[in-house]
């Protein structure tokens, strides 16, 4: 699965590189973009093993508040502090991620839960904060080295543990839409970061799970409970106040 959606985002890359001929970044950037693909891989693989091992309750909210949260400190120290109503903003923005992606049913976290939405959090968190390093010199380039760097420790993976790596056919155009979508949210987060700072790009690009939220609403019907609800208006809020 993480194969072919890799695939199809690589290939996405090849029409804008031919229209924008951007010239080739340096080494160094190129190795932001290569640190960032393994960060995306060791997170996706961290977050869906926790979610098979533990429960969706749990593990969602944790990734998504560590993976927000740890880029609002790495931007304080490299840009600065932001005015103070991006903070509510920011604090408005991680409360509407845990909430958003929290059950209903009032879980409790146990200890052994917590690991491995702590390490997905933090390699996603790695994974916007190594783009960020790479956005100011270079926008497609270091997002070829990402997909690069994360078919080749697919392959290897697969490999070593005798997996398959191709899903049953009638699965790939799925799977092909995945990663063209995947793709674009990073282009888009990489044109973010250029424009602006670490942390308001992250967090906003961390707010996904309320456009989930509503998506499997209005696509597979299935309903928003009320602590989801208070996520999304929490969300609005929070964009509102860190893009003023």
């Amino acid at each position: 699965m993480l194969f072919v959606s890799q695939l199809a985002g690589s290939l996405l890359l090849i029409v804008p590189l031919w229209v924008w001929q951007e010239p080739i970044p340096s080494t160094g950037d190129m190795l932001w973009g290569v640190a960032g693909g393994a960060c995306g891989v060791v997170g996706i693989t961290a977050f869906y093993i926790g979610l098979a091992n533990g429960r969706m309750g749990i593990v969602a909210p944790i990734a998504a508040v560590v993976t927000a949260g740890l880029p609002v400190l790495v931007g304080t120290v490299l840009e600065g502090f932001p005015p103070v109503v991006k903070y509510f903003g920011f604090a408005l923005g991680l409360t509407s991620i845990w909430l958003v992606s929290r059950s209903s049913d009032g879980m409790t976290a146990r200890l052994e839960e917590v690991g491995l939405p702590i390490l997905a959090g933090v390699a996603f968190a790695g994974f916007f904060i190594f783009l960020d390093q790479a956005a100011d010199a270079s926008i497609l380039w270091p997002l070829v080295a990402v997909r690069a760097t994360s078919l080749l420790l697919i392959v290897l993976a697969s490999l070593a543990l005798r997996k398959r790596i191709l899903p049953s056919r009638d699965k790939l155009p799925l799977m092909a839409l995945a990663g063209l979508l995947d793709t674009g949210g990073n282009l888009f987060y990489m044109l973010a970061a250029r424009a602006g700072r670490l942390d308001i790009a992250a967090v906003l690009a961390s707010l996904y799970p309320a456009a989930t939220v509503i998506l499997a609403r209005m696509i597979l019907k299935e309903l928003i409970n009320r602590w989801q609800m208070i996520g999304i208006i929490a969300a609005l809020g929070a964009v509102v106040m860190i893009a003023t």
